[in-house]
């Protein structure tokens, strides 16, 4: 066996031998931890706030087109008090 081939083989078995008492209460305090975690899949988080329920409601599990209706009622909305404001409320009773 050359040397390059045992170098190799060398680097894949750990220098001190596992086992001692040393490695056996790391390797139990690392068993211990990782008994402590939960199992299973993490639970669906609850949206919070107002925007977090409307975003679970239209864009979570089963999307809708519903944000686009509302977008355009929204522009429309804001579009017309606009206009109110900066033209139509100076044309009161057919004043002009």
């Amino acid at each position: 066996m050359s040397f390059i081939a045992r170098r190799g083989l060398s680097t894949l078995v750990p220098p001190k031998a596992i086992g001692g008492a040393q490695d056996a209460a790391r390797m139990q305090r690392v068993v211990s931890f990782y008994e402590k975690l939960p199992r299973g899949s993490a639970p669906d988080a609850q949206p919070k706030g107002l925007f977090g329920r409307y975003q679970a409601r239209y864009f979570g599990k089963n999307p809708s087109p519903a944000p686009f209706y509302h977008l355009i009622g929204f522009i429309l909305i804001l579009g017309y008090s606009q206009n109110y404001y900066f033209h139509l409320r100076h044309h009161k009773n057919n004043a002009h």
